[in-house]
């Protein structure tokens, strides 16, 4: 992502339906700032981060998707591996966008020095973004508390593992 992404991205991360999706409360300005240089540190740091998914006509950003670190506090099993994750905004959901873009995403990660075992959280109201996981490969490990109806936290086996 740019700088130029930013107030796309803060939009995005603006919009209640887009985050009650993701699990999470929506983000005001200042947190989405902090989101950002996140993101673009995470690639200075760990060699991995997020892209900005951009309509191919207009240029329009439309969402983001990546692999990162959370930390999120949910056990060494989760938190030892990089998480992928993936948002839309509203006007590109549905469309197959999100589909091509985690198959790029996840493509480049098996091909990095980073392929190996991923996680991902999803909100467990999110029936797209669930279906969307189990097609590439990702299996529920367990679930647990936290956005409006719970988070389920899945995991991708990597290249060199047997499937789930």
């Amino acid at each position: 992502m740019w700088p130029a992404d930013f107030p796309s991205f803060a939009a995005l991360w603006l919009d209640p339906e887009v985050t009650a999706r993701v699990g999470v409360p929506a983000r005001d300005e200042a947190e989405s700032w902090g989101s950002f240089l996140r993101n673009a540190g995470s690639w200075v740091l760990l060699g991995y981060g997020q892209w900005a998914i951009c309509d191919r006509t207009s240029g329009e950003f439309l969402g983001h998707t990546g692999i990162f670190r959370a930390m999120r506090g949910h056990g060494a099993d989760f938190d030892g591996a990089p998480e992928a994750g993936w948002v839309l905004a509203r006007a590109a959901q549905g469309r197959g966008i999100g589909t091509e873009a985690v198959r790029a995403m996840l493509a480049w990660v098996d091909a990095s020095d980073h392929a190996g075992a991923l996680v991902a959280q999803i909100d467990h109201g999110n029936a797209a973004s669930l279906a969307l996981a189990a097609r590439m490969g990702f299996r529920r490990m367990r679930d647990v508390a936290g956005g409006e109806r719970g988070l389920a936290l899945l995991r991708r086996p990597g290249p060199q593992e047997p499937p789930g």
